[in-house]
């Protein structure tokens, strides 16, 4: 290891275990993780100590932010069942189904007259990469017991697969902009091995792995320690056996936590504790853990630098971004949903930018013979840096706000959609 090499992992271990020790009182305050993460990593990158860059850096840092985004992926899949889309699951449906579509849209549109010099293609990717939301960076916003639990679930939701949804649109996209690696195979290769061969192997590994391991569990043969290892070994299996076929090790991972998840909660619903929680608690640790790392990598190879080329153009996309792009396609896949003007505002904003944004954006980047990839990537850093910083301080007060008034709202409309003040669902 270098001598630069070593500093940044001290750094980066001082970083991390300076959070450990004030991550509990910080949780009660407004500055989040990713505040902390992402302001250390501008301090030792290009801007700062000169420990981390993308150029000299790119092959760990790459290797780290994928396997974050591998590990939420696959994580987030497993957590989602179907009482969660039938229970109020018109928003979530909604949310994805038509908000998710207009917002890459939005973006795409939006860029064009604010970002001139890019291609058709490289506008859209610009929508695509800022589409997906992280309810990591707002945490207080989705599980704060004052806000209902529908409009808790369904953020939750949203926020746990639109990423994996994003994903194939990120890569139909990177496939058609000239120059790039994937456009070597064209978007008819990148279709079928991305999106079709990919699917069908995380299907596979992840069915399969399920039943190996209830098989195994039932038979008292794996230990508690290890049945949560086997979630690790499932997440790096379907993502390199994606990549062997060059397909899309994300989604291969993403429906393999679908497939993993549905197998293993059949497998527990005849045992007394359900121990399909438990199964994905190391792995939802560790994928906590790396995003955190994440962030600093953000800071330190794309925000660092995007600070030096600041204009008007990228900081105005990058307000328009987080309000009109995000709020008014929720706004509009919510017509007719019977929710208050405040419920449709509250989950119009907690749309932050986080985790899959970068990993995207990194990986935009990294094309370094692409003239737009850097503008791109300027664009992505602030966008997620403006997120991190007005989501991550809003949360709490507008939990609390949005809280208060939902409490006078179901007392003086028993019947409000959002649900009564206990949670239960309003009548549809």
């Amino acid at each position: 290891m270098s001598g630069g090499s070593a500093w940044a992992g001290a750094a980066v271990a001082a970083v991390t275990a300076g959070y450990a020790l004030v991550s509990r009182r910080l949780s009660t305050t407004a500055v989040s993780g990713p505040m902390v993460f992402a302001g250390f990593g501008v301090a030792i990158g290009p801007l700062g100590l000169d420990l981390l860059d993308l150029e000299h850096d790119a092959g760990p840092l790459l290797t780290l932010v994928e396997a974050a985004l591998t590990l939420v992926l696959l994580t987030d899949a497993m957590s989602v069942r179907r009482r969660d889309l039938r229970v109020g699951g018109f928003l979530p449906g909604r949310l994805l189904g038509i908000g998710l579509p207009l917002t890459i849209g939005a973006g795409w549109l939006l860029a064009w007259p604010l970002l001139p010099g890019l291609t058709l293609w490289e506008l859209a990717l610009v929508g695509t990469i800022l589409a997906p939301t992280d309810a990591a960076l707002g945490r207080t916003a989705v599980s704060s017991p004052r806000v209902p639990p529908l409009v808790r679930g369904g953020l939750n939701v949203e926020s746990g697969l639109n990423d994996g949804m994003a994903l194939p649109f990120f890569l139909l996209f990177l496939a058609a902009l000239p120059g790039t690696h994937a456009s070597e195979e064209g978007v008819a290769g990148v279709f079928w091995r991305a999106l079709v061969v990919s699917t069908v192997l995380g299907l596979a590994v992840g069915g399969f792995g399920g039943r190996l391991l209830s098989w195994s569990r039932g038979r008292g043969w794996v230990s508690r320690t290890w049945h949560q290892v086997f979630v690790l070994a499932l997440a790096a299996g379907s993502y390199t056996l994606a990549v062997v076929v060059d397909g899309s090790g994300f989604i291969a991972a993403w429906v393999a936590g679908f497939a993993f998840g549905a197998s293993q909660r059949r497998s527990t619903a005849a045992e007394p504790v359900d121990r399909s929680a438990d199964t994905a608690r190391l792995a939802e640790q560790l994928a906590e853990f790396l995003a955190s790392l994440s962030f600093l990598v953000f800071g330190a190879v794309l925000l660092g630098p995007a600070l030096e080329h600041l204009d008007w153009r990228i900081v105005t996309y990058a307000v328009l971004s987080l309000t009109v792009v995000r709020m008014l396609p929720v706004a509009v896949s919510l017509i007719g949903s019977r929710l208050a003007l405040p419920t449709v505002g509250y989950i119009g904003w907690f749309g932050p930018r986080g985790l899959a944004s970068v990993v995207f954006g990194l990986l935009v980047v990294e094309e370094q013979h692409v003239p737009g990839v850097r503008l791109i990537g300027r664009v992505v850093a602030v966008t997620v840096a403006m997120s991190i910083l007005l989501h991550g301080m809003s949360a709490v007060f507008l939990a609390n706000r949005y809280g208060a008034w939902h409490r006078r709202a179901a007392v003086a409309r028993p019947h409000l959609r959002e649900g009564t003040p206990e949670g239960s669902p309003g009548t549809r």
